[in-house]
């Protein structure tokens, strides 16, 4: 599984189990996939960011042990086709990722959530799936908050077509309208075959990129990785006619570390998760004063919330 990050697998007909019981596929829709028009938990007069701000502080002390909507959620999975060998395509939201995306969902990857192991494309995906769907859609943070999948954009890519790369970051970044106000764009960057998850957070309108890494060092760890984001930045600023008044500015930002070897993902979708809890485009050097280590029970938050996501969207 790890070995097929950055790569596209086809997968035969033949392995695909249409079922007309089956939950992802609702009575109400034709085709494959859950509904892509599914109403957000979050009010769109509301500002999710405050919502979350102040639920965090209400973070259990207790870790380490499953909460009663996973063990719901790995009961459904044992006794689902799953376990044998099926697997769940799941249709997203185009704004999402700009584009149409679809998702598949298999045993290996529900392991990652239930084990606490290290975290593939499909489950980095389904979470900020979870986060547009609950905390964006319909809101203003829409428009200061985009994403770019990883699967598009990672080490291996880069390494195999760095120009087909990079034109696909820049029609990432035409899709979202002019980019003359301040947003962030949300790249979760994996270091290939199944390795260290780092995020990149671009914005556009002042040519500044943050780069977040729950281990030490920076982004000369991965010199295409820079190399191609700064070329799609200028390529796109060149379509759009925008004059590149300066440089872009790369800034180093002092967040959280982890202490073992397979929480990066889980901090990657952590820090995505915090800068729209408190709707600031801005990532402070130091990052933010109410963030500034993370417990094993800010991660399990984050698998509960997947969890309760997964139930709630009929996805096993």
């Amino acid at each position: 599984m790890r070995d097929a990050v950055g790569s596209f697998v086809g997968w035969p007909s033949d392995l695909i189990f249409p079922d007309a019981e089956t939950p992802t596929r609702p009575t109400h829709k034709v085709g494959k996939g859950i509904s892509r028009r599914i109403e957000s938990v979050a009010s769109q007069k509301e500002v999710p960011g405050r919502k979350l701000k102040s639920a965090a502080k209400d973070i259990p002390t207790t870790s380490g042990t499953k909460s009663q909507i996973m063990m719901r959620l790995e009961k459904m999975v044992d006794e689902s086709d799953i376990m044998h060998g099926a697997i769940r395509s799941i249709d997203f939201d185009e704004g999402v990722f700009g584009a149409t995306h679809f998702e598949i969902i298999a045993k290996e990857d529900m392991q990652q959530l239930f084990e606490h192991d290290e975290l593939g494309i499909a489950v980095i995906h389904t979470y900020i799936w979870y986060m547009y769907v609950t905390l964006m859609r319909g809101t203003e943070l829409c428009n200061r908050f985009n994403f770019i999948a990883a699967s598009r954009i990672n080490a291996t890519l880069i390494t195999k077509n760095p120009t087909s790369v990079k034109n696909d970051l820049v029609d990432r970044f035409m899709a979202a309208g002019d980019n003359t106000t301040p947003s962030l764009y949300f790249l979760p960057f994996n270091s290939g075959n199944g390795g260290h998850w780092v995020l990149v957070a671009m914005d556009l309108s002042r040519l500044i990129v943050y780069y977040l890494d729950s281990l030490s060092g920076d982004w000369s760890k991965y010199p295409s990785m820079k190399k191609t984001v700064d070329a799609a930045i200028i390529k796109f600023r060149s379509k759009k006619n925008y004059r590149n008044r300066k440089d872009i500015t790369w800034v180093r930002v002092q967040c959280p570390q982890q202490n073992n070897s397979v929480d990066c993902g889980f901090f990657v979708l952590r820090f995505m998760r915090d800068i729209i809890a408190l709707n600031r485009i801005d990532i402070p050097k130091m990052y933010f004063e109410e963030y500034k280590s993370y417990s094993r029970a800010h991660l399990d938050e984050m698998k509960d919330e997947l969890c309760q996501f997964i139930v709630d969207q009929r996805i096993i």
